[in-house]
């Protein structure tokens, strides 16, 4: 179980779920943070413990909060059910007011699974630069991940390389396959999977990537340029993000800080298909949830 910070807004659907799962004989595991947040205790159907050797994450909050737990469990088969409690949730499987349906659904494994892709980035060169605090490498990671360098960290949605606030506008290069592609004057830039195309990426511009399409796209932060566009990417061609400015870049991984690109230096980043995986209601698709989510929000 995982929720977000606002413990008061999903007490209801909590008492909810421990219900369903007392009569289903489904026993509930928080980890000690989690327990502490909501004032649980260890009792019948109920464990506090770290989280491994799960059968399913259940997620109460938005993006977010379900990213952190697409993050602990990547590489793995631990499926994410996730009901809606932020303010867009495109990654949820329901919304609140499905909550009764949906964990009786959920505890009975009444779901497809979907994988998702990630980015895998590795660098800069001295590993002490990265972010202790940015989402690691779990133990058991799959094959797709096994080949990954100490250090390596795992993007599901996306990686940002920015210029710091009040500092100058960044230079980037950025090479493909071995040859430099480009050099920008921007803000910054981003590299998002087919699921992280609708956030930072399309804020940026960028085009929208439907799931199961393999690959990934560079999009640019406010660019200085009339040249600049996004660019898809194959899955099989490693992306290099040079910083040429004078200061260092701020690097993070699905919105959360997770170290520097100092002057001179490049992280290195590559596809890497099905390493995460969520849970989701059968006869749902991409493009419903693209027309329910922004649809929504444009009326």
């Amino acid at each position: 179980m995982l929720t977000h910070r606002h413990p008061e807004e999903t007490t209801a659907t909590l008492r909810a779920l421990e219900r369903e799962a007392r009569a289903a004989g489904v026993t509930l595991c928080f980890d000690a943070e989690e327990a502490r947040k909501l004032g649980i205790e260890a009792c019948d159907g109920i464990e506090i413990e770290g989280g491994e050797g799960v059968d399913l994450c259940i997620v109460l909050g938005g993006d977010g909060t379900i990213l952190r737990a697409l993050q602990r469990y990547v590489g793995t088969e631990v499926p994410v059910f996730s009901i809606n409690f932020g303010e867009i949730g495109f990654l949820a499987t329901i919304e609140p007011s499905e909550s009764e349906d949906g964990i009786r659904r959920a505890l009975a494994k009444d779901f497809e699974l979907l994988r998702l892709p990630a980015i895998v980035t590795e660098g800069p060169s001295d590993g002490s630069r990265i972010a202790d605090s940015a989402p690691a490498l779990p133990p058991g990671a799959s094959r797709e991940l096994l080949f990954a360098a100490p250090g390596a960290r795992i993007a599901i949605n996306d990686i940002a390389v920015h210029r710091k606030v009040g500092e100058r506008v960044a230079e980037i290069a950025y090479g493909l396959a071995g040859e430099i592609a480009g050099s920008v004057r921007c803000d910054g830039l981003v590299v998002a999977t087919p699921a992280g195309s609708t956030g930072y990426n399309l804020a940026n511009g960028g085009p929208v990537m439907a799931w199961g399409v393999e690959g990934f796209v560079v999009s640019f932060i406010a660019p200085h340029s009339l040249t600049a566009r996004a660019l898809v990417v194959a899955p099989g061609d490693r992306l290099e993000i040079h910083n040429r400015s004078r200061d260092a870049l701020e690097i993070a991984v699905d919105g959360r800080p997770a170290g520097e690109l100092p002057p001179g230096e490049a992280v290195a980043a590559r596809f890497a298909d099905a390493v995460g995986t969520i849970a989701q209601l059968p006869g749902s698709s991409f493009y419903r949830r693209l027309r329910e989510k922004f649809g929504r929000l444009a009326s």
